[in-house]
Protein backbone atom coordinates (compact mmCIF):
# COMPACT_ATOMS: atom_id res chain seq x y z
CA UNK A 1 0.00 0.00 0.00
CA UNK A 2 2.55 2.39 0.62
CA UNK A 3 3.91 1.93 -2.75
CA UNK A 4 1.06 2.81 -4.14
CA UNK A 5 0.66 6.12 -2.12
CA UNK A 6 3.76 7.01 -2.95
CA UNK A 7 2.71 6.53 -6.89
CA UNK A 8 -0.60 8.27 -6.43
CA UNK A 9 1.11 11.20 -4.44
CA UNK A 10 3.84 11.47 -7.61
CA UNK A 11 1.32 10.98 -10.23
CA UNK A 12 -0.63 14.45 -8.22
CA UNK A 13 1.98 16.10 -8.21
CA UNK A 14 3.17 16.42 -11.53
CA UNK A 15 -0.08 17.50 -12.76
CA UNK A 16 0.18 21.15 -14.24
CA UNK A 17 -3.34 21.19 -13.53
CA UNK A 18 -2.85 20.26 -10.08
CA UNK A 19 -0.12 23.02 -9.66
CA UNK A 20 -2.29 26.05 -11.36
CA UNK A 21 -5.79 25.34 -9.81
CA UNK A 22 -4.95 23.97 -6.42
CA UNK A 23 -1.83 25.85 -5.31
CA UNK A 24 -1.65 29.00 -7.77
CA UNK A 25 -5.14 29.99 -8.41
CA UNK A 26 -5.83 30.14 -4.78
CA UNK A 27 -2.77 32.30 -4.29
CA UNK A 28 -4.17 34.59 -7.21
CA UNK A 29 -7.22 34.82 -5.18
CA UNK A 30 -5.88 36.10 -2.08
CA UNK A 31 -4.17 38.53 -3.51
CA UNK A 32 -7.33 39.36 -5.12
CA UNK A 33 -9.13 39.46 -1.89
CA UNK A 34 -6.72 41.73 0.07
CA UNK A 35 -6.24 44.39 -2.51
CA UNK A 36 -10.35 44.26 -2.70
CA UNK A 37 -10.68 44.87 0.97
CA UNK A 38 -7.30 47.34 1.13
CA UNK A 39 -5.08 47.61 3.89
CA UNK A 40 -6.82 47.73 7.05
CA UNK A 41 -9.74 46.04 5.55
CA UNK A 42 -11.75 43.59 7.87
CA UNK A 43 -13.57 40.50 7.13
CA UNK A 44 -15.32 38.52 10.04
CA UNK A 45 -14.16 40.19 12.73
CA UNK A 46 -10.81 39.94 11.81
CA UNK A 47 -8.07 41.53 9.48
CA UNK A 48 -9.06 40.34 5.44
CA UNK A 49 -5.26 39.49 5.15
CA UNK A 50 -5.65 36.86 8.22
CA UNK A 51 -9.33 36.37 6.91
CA UNK A 52 -8.59 35.35 3.19
CA UNK A 53 -5.37 33.90 4.43
CA UNK A 54 -7.64 30.54 5.72
CA UNK A 55 -10.39 30.58 3.35
CA UNK A 56 -7.73 30.50 0.48
CA UNK A 57 -5.62 27.64 1.84
CA UNK A 58 -8.66 25.51 2.71
CA UNK A 59 -10.32 26.65 -0.79
CA UNK A 60 -7.12 24.82 -2.55
CA UNK A 61 -7.05 22.08 -0.28
CA UNK A 62 -10.56 21.03 -0.69
CA UNK A 63 -10.02 21.63 -4.60
CA UNK A 64 -6.75 19.53 -4.50
CA UNK A 65 -8.56 16.11 -3.02
CA UNK A 66 -12.03 16.67 -4.75
CA UNK A 67 -11.28 17.41 -8.12
CA UNK A 68 -7.73 15.16 -7.71
CA UNK A 69 -9.57 12.23 -6.55
CA UNK A 70 -12.97 11.90 -7.87
CA UNK A 71 -11.78 12.29 -11.35
CA UNK A 72 -8.88 10.13 -11.21
CA UNK A 73 -11.06 7.25 -9.78
CA UNK A 74 -13.60 7.51 -12.29
CA UNK A 75 -10.95 7.90 -15.13
CA UNK A 76 -9.01 4.40 -14.00
CA UNK A 77 -12.69 2.75 -13.55
CA UNK A 78 -13.20 3.51 -17.38
CA UNK A 79 -9.60 2.45 -18.63
CA UNK A 80 -9.80 -0.63 -16.29
CA UNK A 81 -6.82 -0.01 -14.11
CA UNK A 82 -9.31 -0.54 -11.07
CA UNK A 83 -10.17 -3.58 -12.50
CA UNK A 84 -6.75 -4.67 -12.70
CA UNK A 85 -5.79 -3.74 -9.40
CA UNK A 86 -8.49 -6.18 -7.99
CA UNK A 87 -6.93 -8.94 -9.56
CA UNK A 88 -3.98 -8.07 -7.31
CA UNK A 89 -3.22 -8.92 -3.75
CA UNK A 90 -4.45 -5.44 -2.69
CA UNK A 91 -7.52 -5.36 -0.89
CA UNK A 92 -10.19 -3.03 -1.83
CA UNK A 93 -9.77 -1.14 2.06
CA UNK A 94 -6.08 -0.73 0.77
CA UNK A 95 -6.88 1.27 -2.41
CA UNK A 96 -9.43 3.08 -1.01
CA UNK A 97 -6.72 4.06 1.89
CA UNK A 98 -4.24 5.12 -0.31
CA UNK A 99 -6.27 6.83 -2.24
CA UNK A 100 -7.92 9.24 0.73
CA UNK A 101 -4.36 9.62 2.19
CA UNK A 102 -2.52 10.40 -1.15
CA UNK A 103 -4.81 13.09 -1.69
CA UNK A 104 -4.81 14.37 1.95
CA UNK A 105 -0.94 14.66 1.52
CA UNK A 106 -1.40 16.52 -1.80
CA UNK A 107 -3.14 19.27 0.23
CA UNK A 108 -0.06 20.45 2.03
CA UNK A 109 1.44 22.38 -0.84
CA UNK A 110 -1.57 24.62 -1.27
CA UNK A 111 -2.00 25.56 2.41
CA UNK A 112 1.85 25.91 2.88
CA UNK A 113 1.65 28.20 0.25
CA UNK A 114 -1.28 30.41 1.08
CA UNK A 115 0.20 30.92 4.40
CA UNK A 116 3.82 31.68 3.20
CA UNK A 117 1.74 34.57 1.79
CA UNK A 118 0.13 35.84 4.14
CA UNK A 119 3.21 35.70 6.63
CA UNK A 120 4.88 38.40 3.81
CA UNK A 121 1.58 40.36 3.68
CA UNK A 122 2.03 40.86 7.22
CA UNK A 123 -0.26 38.34 9.09
CA UNK A 124 1.52 37.72 12.77
CA UNK A 125 1.27 34.70 14.54
CA UNK A 126 3.17 32.94 17.02
CA UNK A 127 4.91 29.43 16.21
CA UNK A 128 2.31 27.24 18.11
CA UNK A 129 -0.24 29.06 16.34
CA UNK A 130 1.45 28.10 12.69
CA UNK A 131 1.76 24.21 13.72
CA UNK A 132 -1.70 24.24 15.03
CA UNK A 133 -3.47 25.61 11.65
CA UNK A 134 -1.61 23.49 9.27
CA UNK A 135 -1.81 20.93 11.63
CA UNK A 136 -5.98 21.19 11.78
CA UNK A 137 -6.54 22.35 8.14
CA UNK A 138 -4.01 18.99 7.30
CA UNK A 139 -6.49 16.96 9.48
CA UNK A 140 -9.52 18.35 8.00
CA UNK A 141 -9.27 17.97 4.60
CA UNK A 142 -8.91 14.02 4.91
CA UNK A 143 -13.47 14.74 4.93
CA UNK A 144 -13.06 15.79 1.46
CA UNK A 145 -10.58 13.29 0.18
CA UNK A 146 -12.97 10.90 1.96
CA UNK A 147 -16.08 12.52 -0.50
CA UNK A 148 -13.46 12.64 -3.07
CA UNK A 149 -13.52 9.04 -3.47
CA UNK A 150 -16.98 8.67 -2.73
CA UNK A 151 -17.70 11.08 -6.03
CA UNK A 152 -15.31 8.98 -7.86
CA UNK A 153 -17.27 6.05 -7.77
CA UNK A 154 -20.62 7.55 -7.86
CA UNK A 155 -20.31 9.50 -11.37
CA UNK A 156 -18.89 8.18 -14.66
CA UNK A 157 -16.11 10.07 -16.02
CA UNK A 158 -17.61 12.31 -18.52
CA UNK A 159 -19.92 13.55 -15.46
CA UNK A 160 -17.93 13.44 -12.76
CA UNK A 161 -16.00 16.95 -13.41
CA UNK A 162 -19.23 19.29 -13.57
CA UNK A 163 -20.24 17.66 -10.57
CA UNK A 164 -17.35 18.04 -8.90
CA UNK A 165 -17.24 21.53 -9.31
CA UNK A 166 -20.76 22.18 -8.25
CA UNK A 167 -20.15 20.82 -5.54
CA UNK A 168 -17.29 22.31 -4.58
CA UNK A 169 -18.51 25.70 -5.81
CA UNK A 170 -21.54 25.18 -3.91
CA UNK A 171 -20.01 24.35 -0.29
CA UNK A 172 -17.71 27.38 -1.06
CA UNK A 173 -19.96 29.75 -1.92
CA UNK A 174 -21.69 29.11 1.39
CA UNK A 175 -19.60 27.82 3.58
CA UNK A 176 -17.43 31.30 4.02
CA UNK A 177 -15.15 31.04 1.50
CA UNK A 178 -15.50 34.35 -0.22
CA UNK A 179 -17.23 36.01 2.04
CA UNK A 180 -17.88 36.13 5.92
CA UNK A 181 -21.58 34.24 6.61
CA UNK A 182 -23.83 35.42 9.41
CA UNK A 183 -27.65 35.47 9.98
CA UNK A 184 -29.65 32.98 8.69
CA UNK A 185 -27.26 31.77 6.14
CA UNK A 186 -25.09 31.46 9.43
CA UNK A 187 -27.50 28.98 10.99
CA UNK A 188 -27.85 27.03 7.75
CA UNK A 189 -23.86 26.76 7.10
CA UNK A 190 -23.29 24.57 10.32
CA UNK A 191 -24.85 21.67 8.07
CA UNK A 192 -21.62 22.88 5.54
CA UNK A 193 -18.60 20.93 5.58
CA UNK A 194 -16.29 23.49 4.43
CA UNK A 195 -17.53 26.06 6.85
CA UNK A 196 -16.60 23.94 9.66
CA UNK A 197 -13.30 23.28 7.95
CA UNK A 198 -12.86 27.13 8.02
CA UNK A 199 -14.23 27.44 12.04
CA UNK A 200 -11.07 25.26 12.43
CA UNK A 201 -8.69 27.89 12.48
CA UNK A 202 -11.10 30.36 14.36
CA UNK A 203 -8.66 29.22 17.59
CA UNK A 204 -5.85 32.03 15.90
CA UNK A 205 -8.46 34.72 17.08
CA UNK A 206 -7.85 36.78 19.95
CA UNK A 207 -10.21 35.91 23.25
CA UNK A 208 -11.24 32.39 20.68
CA UNK A 209 -11.09 28.36 21.22
CA UNK A 210 -10.65 25.80 19.22
CA UNK A 211 -14.40 24.78 17.96
CA UNK A 212 -14.35 21.41 19.25
CA UNK A 213 -17.79 21.27 17.82
CA UNK A 214 -17.06 21.94 14.51
CA UNK A 215 -14.32 19.36 14.12
CA UNK A 216 -16.52 16.91 16.16
CA UNK A 217 -19.37 17.76 12.99
CA UNK A 218 -16.49 17.19 10.77
CA UNK A 219 -15.60 13.73 12.02
CA UNK A 220 -19.31 12.62 11.55
CA UNK A 221 -18.92 13.86 7.90
CA UNK A 222 -15.71 11.86 7.40
CA UNK A 223 -17.46 8.70 8.83
CA UNK A 224 -20.83 9.22 6.85
CA UNK A 225 -18.12 9.90 3.82
CA UNK A 226 -15.87 7.16 4.43
CA UNK A 227 -19.22 4.53 4.84
CA UNK A 228 -20.46 6.17 1.09
CA UNK A 229 -17.25 5.30 -0.39
CA UNK A 230 -17.06 2.04 0.84
CA UNK A 231 -20.57 1.14 0.08
CA UNK A 232 -19.61 2.45 -3.60
CA UNK A 233 -16.37 0.64 -4.11
CA UNK A 234 -18.15 -2.51 -3.35
CA UNK A 235 -21.29 -1.99 -5.36
CA UNK A 236 -18.54 -1.14 -8.27
CA UNK A 237 -17.01 -4.68 -7.72
CA UNK A 238 -20.61 -5.92 -8.13
CA UNK A 239 -20.91 -4.76 -11.59
CA UNK A 240 -17.18 -4.89 -12.40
Amino acid sequence: MKTLIKLEILRTLRNKRYVFFTVLYPALMYFFFINAYGDHGTAGGVSAKSYFMVSMATFGAVGAVLTGSAQRISLERKSGWTRQLRLTALPGRAYATAKICACAVTTLPAILVVFGLGAVEGVRLDAGQWLGLVAVLWAGSFVFAALGVALGYAAEPNAVQPIVMIVYMLMAAFGGTWFPVSGTLKTIARFNPVYLYNQLAAFVRPGTAFDTAAAASLAGFLAVFVAGAAFLYRRDTKQA
